[in-house]
């Protein structure tokens, strides 16, 4: 395993560019400092310095965000779809055009190599760009009652004023895929980005301004007391909507808390993909896929693989294949040259990760490459592959979020897939077989929301994202992804004869 720590600080432009990002709280249109003053630091996960310091919400500030929303709510629903699509799409056109500014910004503030920071915008800018489209395209119907003596009207409004409460892996993906939608559907919103990750949503917000957006429609909150902060929100009956990305505990507490107002919920959280390889797969291919599916993101994704569950006839083969595949990755600063890996975003993620990998060799697990807590500053942890894990380690049923493959064999298609549902959570799984009926069995009996049939990604703005079980509720991007800001209204209409 290579690394790469030669800079170890901020370069002087790396210095500059920091500084001229934004760092206020956004109310109603305006920049302004938190009500009492207060700020927090945003750290390097590459170095644990301070990149800059940003305000730092206060509770009387969430409630001036959402009086910000709840009145800019009826005039933002009465703006046109093409209006609301127009700004989506300039918003678009803005963002990728400063790709490399956002690039620069979360490779900064979460560690990713730059490659991968710019494979997010990427991403993240399609959804400006899917639901500029979207948002002329919302649609009701008419029709005569089955017994001809009425007629049936439906149509589709705003929820109304949304709370979004992101995370902190994909800062720019996870706003724009939350904000987007709303904003075709005629929704106004209070954001509250992750307190590790708030400048790229803060650059984000300093671009929506620029493409148009009206005052009061979006409203950010970074925020370090987020409790305190959100929790009178949920409660408030101005706000319709919650939708959050992140942990499963986390979101089960925030649907608890959603319930008093009856809260509309979207919820995206935890899981722990199963990565199928079966005894016909092509072999280069499954490597392949596996790298994308594991390593994305460091693994700091609710989409990576979790457990690796290969035919017998395979396991060895391409364990040894696949190490020698990530054995060969240079860990180091995510805006150094040649970096293949960033850092975890901090201490306790990386923690969490080397509890679990021991917890897997004391159970008798064996490392192939990896293992242990990398040499250096920074939260870095260096990609690793462990064989012979026993089907009682906590790396089996725990989502990782860390580099790390665990790998299982199977002998039997019905035993592959009773392995791949034997968890809580049903976000994704992907599988690699060249017979395709056993494809379309797979993706059937996999309990997942989506499924990657010989392909090590899914994500896709077009699509809808989201899980089953313990994995969430409701779906983000395709079509269903306007509908998660759309309330239903039927008007009977007395017949005209």
């Amino acid at each position: 395993m290579e690394t790469s720590f030669e800079s170890d600080t901020l370069t002087v432009a790396e210095r500059d560019f920091v500084a001229g990002l934004p760092t206020q709280l956004y109310l109603d249109g305006q920049w302004t400092d938190a009500s009492d003053g207060g700020t927090s630091a945003v750290e390097d996960p590459s170095t644990g310095a301070v990149l800059t310091r940003i305000a730092d919400a206060s509770p009387a500030d969430g409630d001036r965000a959402l009086a910000a929303a709840a009145r800019a709510q009826e005039s933002w629903a009465a703006t046109s779809p093409r209006d609301r699509g127009e700004i989506l799409r300039r918003a678009f056109e803005l963002v990728t055009a400063r790709a490399e500014d956002f690039a620069l910004t979360m490779t900064l503030e979460m560690g990713k190599p730059l490659a991968e920071s710019r494979g997010e915008v990427a991403y993240g800018a399609e959804f400006l760009r899917w639901f500029s489209e979207e948002a002329v395209r919302i649609s009701g119907r008419y029709s005569t009652a089955p017994d001809g003596k009425s007629r049936l009207l439906v149509t589709k409004r705003p929820v109304g004023p949304c709370l979004f409460i992101t995370p902190w892996n994909f800062p720019l993906a996870m706003a724009t895929r939350k904000i987007a939608p709303a904003i075709a559907a005629g929704c106004t919103m209070v954001l509250k980005p992750a307190n590790l990750t708030p400048l790229t949503a803060l650059l984000f917000t300093q671009i929506l301004a620029e493409a148009g957006l009206p005052a009061g429609v979006l409203n950010v909150i970074p925020t370090t007391r987020p409790g305190e902060v959100t929790g009178p929100l949920i409660r408030d009956n101005r706000l319709r909507k919650l939708s959050f990305t992140g942990s499963t505990g986390v979101g089960q507490q925030l649907i608890a808390d959603s319930a008093h107002q009856v809260l509309r919920t979207s919820m995206e959280l935890g899981g722990n993909a199963p990565f199928l390889v079966f005894e016909d797969a092509d072999l280069d291919a499954a490597i392949d896929g596996a790298m994308v599916a594991k390593l994305r993101n460091m693994g700091e994704a609710c989409t990576a693989a979790n457990r690796f569950i290969v035919h017998e006839s395979l396991a060895l083969e391409f364990s040894h294949r696949l190490a020698e595949r990530m054995s060969s990755l240079v860990l180091g600063r995510g805006s150094a040259a040649g970096t293949n890996i960033g850092p975890l975003i901090d201490a306790k993620s990386r923690e969490k990760v080397d509890d679990l990998v021991r917890d897997a060799v004391d159970g008798g697990a064996s490392v192939l490459t990896g293992g242990s807590v990398a040499d250096g500053p920074g939260h870095f942890y260096p990609p690793t592959v462990l064989t012979n894990v026993a089907s009682t380690a906590r790396i089996l049923h725990e989502e990782v979020f860390g580099p790390v493959a665990p790998i299982v064999s199977f002998s039997t298609e019905d035993q592959a897939v009773a392995l791949a549902n034997d968890t809580e959570y049903g976000l994704v799984a992907y599988a690699y077989t060249r017979d395709l009926n056993r494809g379309i069995r797979l993706s059937e009996q996999v309990d997942v929301g989506m499924f990657g049939l010989n392909t090590g990604i899914v994500s896709n703005p077009a699509a809808p994202f989201g899980g089953v079980k313990h994995s969430g509720l409701g779906r983000e991007g395709g079509t269903e992804g306007i509908d998660e800001f759309l309330e239903t209204r039927y008007i009977g209409i007395a017949d005209p004869a």
